[in-house]
């Protein structure tokens, strides 16, 4: 039986794709902050998902991640879809900090952890690191400043470990997955973004994207347009131009 954890998996696009591997016969180990919405996932699956109540921003958090692994009986794709932002054009502090918390030092303590798993076990089957990031770290957007830099790293760190993982000779592949926008609680119901999406457009072409090993992926076509014409914008242009959400 082959082993999934969905890191994030309360909610939103995490908690959909849990229950989609869960459905398919796959054995799911879940996490995210929110012990409730976990044990409520797990109750459509009893015999197929685990939980564990994880805050990826505490020091304990990869210790839980690794004990999660061994509960399962092993891992053979780690999926982070935990992820925190704001509209900020106030740069409030507190917002940046907490966005900087969960999707730079949580994201890398998790996606760390699992590079070296896969690393030490030396699977004869190519294990999978996939994190949904965002278009968003095409460029730096003004109203979300930590929010895109955030992403961005997200993408460095991905290719980083994709490299690494080849010079090691690491059996892994790396799965860097870029969505719109798309509701979710983290846009906390605004219907005002644009090419806005919904989970059940979304989760499928994630997990396709997982199962084909494709190194990037960015959710949908309309948004690979965007994110290669924002590529294409010069860095001098780029402060003149407006991004409204």
């Amino acid at each position: 039986m082959k082993r999934i954890i969905v890191i994030g998996a309360s909610s939103g696009m995490g908690r959909r794709i849990a229950e989609d591997y869960a459905k398919a016969g796959w054995r799911v180990g879940i996490a995210a902050r929110n012990e409730e919405r976990l044990r409520q996932v797990k109750d459509l699956f009893p015999e197929r998902i685990t939980y564990s109540v994880i805050d990826v921003t505490a020091q304990d958090a990869t210790k839980k991640f690794e004990d999660l692994i061994e509960e399962i009986g092993g891992m053979d794709i780690l999926l982070f879809a935990a992820g925190t932002g704001w509209y900020n054009p106030g740069l409030n502090l507190g917002k940046d900090e907490a966005t900087i918390g969960v999707n730079v030092t949580g994201f890398t303590r998790i996606v760390n952890a699992a590079y070296r798993y896969f690393k030490a076990t030396a699977n004869t089957s190519k294990g999978r690191i996939a994190a949904i990031t965002s278009v968003a770290g095409v460029k730096g957007l003004g109203v979300s400043a930590a929010y895109s830099a955030s992403k961005r790293y997200q993408w460095t760190y991905l290719q980083a470990l994709d490299q690494l993982a080849h010079s090691q000779h690491v059996n892994v592949s790396i799965t860097d997955i870029r969505p719109g926008f798309v509701d979710t609680p983290l846009l906390q119901g605004n219907h005002n973004y644009p090419m806005l999406m919904t989970v059940n457009e979304v989760a499928p072409r994630i997990e396709k994207a997982i199962m084909q090993r494709r190194r990037v992926a960015t959710i949908d076509s309309r948004w690979a347009v965007v994110s290669a014409l924002w590529s294409a914008i010069p860095n001098c242009l780029w402060p003149h131009l407006e991004v409204k959400m």
